[in-house]
């Protein structure tokens, strides 16, 4: 308390008070014990490991030379790995390319970076993942998700979508069930959301969908501005999923 002087008690009232409607906004009710029983502490581990991350998130950083001229930017990095030949300067190649749609270039380039003290880089297996999906290499997908499964950020990756998926095409439904049901979270995860909602239709099961589609809708009016441009696309898709159920 006297850290913050004599409106210590105040302060941390507030900043249980603010943390505590977070969490339970959000489904996250396990802190709340965390935030209840070691206020400050409780609160600022809160901040740094669920809010502060979730606005890095859906706070976009725009290359605008990379919308005007993508080919241009390719070049570029194409020229500095020729010049210097480092694991960076691959890592931000095989990015590019992956993101212009270049899948084979991309995960050639991942795959050659993995030796020494980067064969287990997690950046670059979870980008293979991703890349692999995409060339409809499913099994090298799981594959390669297995070996970063375990690390703390890989639920919330991208990469963790791409291994649901890819379990779903080699037909390990059960499995891929579970791992959609692990990215459901309240006012967040709506890619994966809806992506778990398409999952049950093609297994038949419109109504379990419909539940998850309607869920999203509801929670669009509660999101901040920002956190509505990020769900903006899957809220829609959800919207028109349902009407299609119906």
């Amino acid at each position: 308390m006297l850290f913050f002087g004599q409106y210590g008690y105040y302060i941390t009232i507030a900043m249980q008070v603010l943390c505590g409607i977070h969490c339970l906004k959000r489904g996250k009710t396990g802190w709340l014990w965390i935030i209840i029983f070691l206020p400050v502490v409780g609160c600022l581990i809160y901040f740094f490991m669920e809010i502060l991350p979730s606005r890095r998130i859906n706070t976009p950083k725009i290359d605008v030379s990379a919308i005007v001229n993508p080919g241009g930017k390719i070049k570029k990095l194409e020229e500095n790995l020729r010049f210097t030949d480092t694991f960076n300067n691959r890592m931000l190649l095989a990015d590019a390319y992956l993101a212009s749609g270049q899948t084979e270039k991309a995960v050639e380039l991942y795959e050659s970076s993995l030796t020494g003290a980067f064969s287990e880089n997690e950046h670059a297996l979870a980008q293979l993942v991703i890349g692999y999906y995409q060339l409809d290499r499913y099994a090298d997908a799981i594959k390669a998700a297995s070996k970063i499964y375990r690390l703390p950020q890989f639920i919330r990756s991208q990469a963790h979508l791409f291994y649901a998926l890819s379990l779903e095409h080699t037909g390990d439904l059960a499995k891929a069930e579970a791992e959609f049901k692990n990215m459901i979270g309240r006012f967040s995860y709506y890619e994966q959301r809806y992506q778990y909602g398409m999952f049950l239709v093609r297994a038949g099961r419109n109504d379990d969908a419909a539940k998850i589609f309607t869920t999203m809708l509801e929670e669009e009016p509660q999101l901040s501005p920002m956190e509505r441009k990020s769900a903006r696309t899957w809220c829609t898709q959800a919207r028109s999923e349902l009407k299609n159920i119906a």
